[in-house]
């Protein structure tokens, strides 16, 4: 299903995001975030992975990505039916006009239908809360390296969904 947007004269489209989007979603990566995102601990979990599940999604303008947002499918301490979602990248030339939300709206509308549990990221309470985020227990969820506890926050797409995950993140 694709969804439209306007940015100025130009429709942004929303689709899912494909393995020929990658080196688009790199180069918009490398324009967001700068060199130093691979030394965050959530790029760990995504290692040697699918780089595209099907809940990851692109927004396009003029034929090119203007927006990405990942979601890897993992495992908490064995237990599946969750997802890490992030990053999530806006060009800085479309920042703050809601490309970044609608793509996290579509993305768990599709794990709701899907019949994920849980959805987990790394981030700012303050933005992510609009969508039902909220800090997890502490140590209640670790991942493999360093990552500050306030910033672990959770999304129960299933009601109690959490007290059913503990323990270290991996990749599915």
């Amino acid at each position: 299903m694709n969804n439209q947007l306007k940015v100025e004269a130009a429709p942004v489209i929303t689709r899912p995001a494909e393995l020929s989007d990658l080196p688009e979603i790199s180069r918009l990566h490398a324009r967001a975030f700068g060199p130093g995102r691979f030394a965050r601990t959530a790029y760990r979990v995504r290692e040697g992975r699918t780089p595209v599940s099907p809940y990851c999604r692109v927004a396009v303008a003029n034929g090119a990505i203007i927006a990405a947002l990942r979601f890897t499918e993992i495992s908490i301490g064995g237990t599946t039916r969750a997802l890490l979602l992030g990053p999530l990248a806006v060009d800085p030339a479309f920042a703050n006009r809601g490309y970044g939300r609608q793509l996290i709206a579509e993305g768990l509308d599709l794990a709701r239908a899907n019949d994920i549990a849980l959805v987990i990221l790394v981030g700012d309470e303050p933005y992510y809360a609009r969508f039902g985020f909220k800090p997890l227990p502490p140590g209640s969820i670790t991942f493999p390296g360093p990552v500050n506890p306030a910033r672990i926050l959770g999304l129960e797409l299933q009601t109690g969904a959490a007290a059913n995950f503990h323990g270290l993140i991996q990749a599915a």
